[in-house]
């Protein structure tokens, strides 16, 4: 996914939603052994969601952690004048200042913790481990890429949204940590467009539901895709 972990960062600011679903239509199309199991989380929850809406026949089976869309409180339709001009003036305030380091390893694995909390000690420095790049000086930086910070000022709204999730064929299975900052997908109506879905509450668990509770993760993933 461009922008993140070791794949390559883009040029500028190209990072919106459609983009991110090409690469992994994209990645799947040379590995091409369809139907494929799809599982993703946050922002990969979305891309996993909305590929399996796109290419229906393409896909068997879809886990979604914490990825349904952004919750409906969230969705303020600004006029695209304000939209374009809050996404420009975040890009240019990205352009000035540096990526921020961190002096040691842990130092960084203390910002994770501090961003999630439900994280244990060896999660949190495996996941700052593999998630950081180490500069020449002996800092460290993330691998994430700043640009992709900003909402893209364009995208799908509700009806896009719905209309894609719509067309998804194979069954989906959805997580939600119980203590997320995220609110349930299903009371929200975040989920009602999906035809064939179940979701997991877990409790214990905030936005990164496989990290906190990956004993609950795994035994519910496993049975839905062992299934038939």
């Amino acid at each position: 996914l461009r922008g993140h972990g070791n794949s390559a960062w883009a040029t500028g600011a190209p990072y919106s939603i459609a983009e991110y679903v090409l690469d992994l239509s994209a990645l799947l199309d040379i590995i091409d052994d369809f139907p494929v199991y799809l599982v993703g989380h946050s922002l990969g929850g979305v891309i996993t969601l909305l590929y399996s809406g796109i290419y229906p026949d393409r896909v068997r089976k879809a886990i979604s952690i914490e990825g349904v869309g952004p919750p409906r409180s969230h969705r303020v339709h600004a006029p695209a004048s304000e939209r374009l001009r809050s996404w420009i003036e975040s890009i240019r305030g990205i352009e000035q200042r540096a990526p921020r380091s961190y002096e040691s390893l842990d130092t960084a694995v203390a910002r994770m913790k501090e961003a999630n909390p439900h994280l244990s000690d060896d999660v949190a420095k495996h996941l700052t481990l593999h998630g950081t790049n180490w500069n020449a000086d002996g800092s460290l930086i993330w691998k994430f890429d700043n640009y992709a910070r900003p909402f893209a000022p364009y995208g799908y709204d509700l009806d896009d949204l719905a209309e894609v999730l719509g067309g998804i064929a194979c069954p989906v299975m959805l997580f939600w940590g119980m203590e997320s900052r995220l609110p349930d997908p299903e009371s929200d109506g975040r989920a009602a467009s999906i035809k064939d879905y179940r979701l997991v509450r877990v409790p214990k668990a905030g936005h990164w539901v496989h990290h906190d509770r990956l004993d609950i993760f795994l035994k519910e993933a496993t049975t839905f895709l062992a299934g038939r």
